[in-house]
């Protein structure tokens, strides 16, 4: 059976929709909070899980009541949570999740996220070294996902990397990276740290392409998911849904297409399904919640 393991951070999200966002100094009222569990780890590690494939979360939480809630939503998904580490004296990790009608802010305090280092790797090398595809992004320290990537390229495992939030990328890692997912504003910050920007995001693209051997997948929202093969851009459209909430597509996204790279599907297969997932994943508040399952993916194709 297919194995994909996932690095990355595990939050409590606290959601509060207002009817738009605040101005500096302002203070409005929110109409409802919500508590759900997300993180970029966590989220995408539910949406591997959902497609009905081995999946395994490597990440850090608090001793804390936020750490046992998470603990107990995830146990509840057909996830390997058994190598998550529980860390002493140290907060889990939140996000405050500003929610619009059609759009959101977030402010992270990474707590125990920032504590999930080398040790984390090391102690789970077995893990890595038998899975598949190892998925990553850089809501932890970006010290533990280069880490973790060399240690699954010197494996032979399919490495994806979400650069979200975006870091700069230190110029080693990327040798490490078979997959690059970002969106298009990271993809604009990757381009001005390194090649500048012509203003034009196939251009763009193509360029970057041309100076790194890495698979460049861009999410661009409502306009669909862009990618280079062959020295072409192809652009995939996303469907038409009612817009719940966005908060987490970008990560259903990833999740479902590290599920597709590891059944060894086509790009433009896998890019389609990922962005069909994310689109799907819109229809319900929070992060996790309208994520959708191998069933209800397949039902839709």
């Amino acid at each position: 059976m297919k194995k994909i393991v996932v690095l990355g951070s595990l939050n409590m999200d606290m959601v509060m929709t207002t009817e738009r966002l605040p101005m500096i100094g302002e203070t409005i009222c929110s109409d409802q909070i919500h508590y759900m569990v997300g993180g970029k780890g966590s989220n995408q590690a539910v949406a591997v899980s959902r497609m009905g494939i081995s999946t395994s979360l490597l990440g850090c939480v608090g001793n804390d009541a936020f750490g046992e809630r998470i603990q107990k939503h995830l146990s509840r998904e057909t996830l390997d949570i058994s190598s998550l580490n529980i860390i002493e004296d140290t907060p889990t990790g939140i996000a405050t999740v500003f929610k619009t009608k059609n759009n959101n802010a977030i402010v992270v305090n990474s707590g125990a996220n920032d504590c999930c280092d080398r040790r984390i790797v090391e102690e789970n090398i077995e893990i890595i070294k038998q899975a598949d595809v190892l998925l990553a992004q850089l809501e932890i320290p970006i010290e533990t996902v280069e880490y973790a990537l060399q240690k699954a390229k010197e494996f032979g495992v399919t490495t994806i990397l979400n650069p979200a939030p975006y870091k700069e990328i230190p110029i080693g890692l990327i040798e490490y990276v078979d997959y690059i997912t970002p969106n298009d504003t990271e993809f604009e910050s990757m381009m001005s740290g390194e090649l500048g920007s012509s203003g034009d995001l196939e251009t763009d693209m193509l360029e970057w392409s041309k100076q790194n051997s890495v698979k460049l997948i861009v999410t661009r929202s409502s306009q669909g998911s862009s990618y280079v093969e062959n020295g072409q851009v192809t652009t995939i459209p996303c469907i038409n849904v009612d817009v719940v909430d966005t908060t987490g597509a970008g990560d259903t996204f990833n999740g479902i297409l590290a599920y597709a790279i590891a059944e060894k599907m086509e790009l433009r297969d896998a890019v389609r399904i990922a962005g069909i997932g994310a689109s799907l994943s819109i229809r319900a508040l929070g992060a996790q919640s309208g994520m959708p399952s191998i069933k209800e993916l397949k039902k839709y194709l």
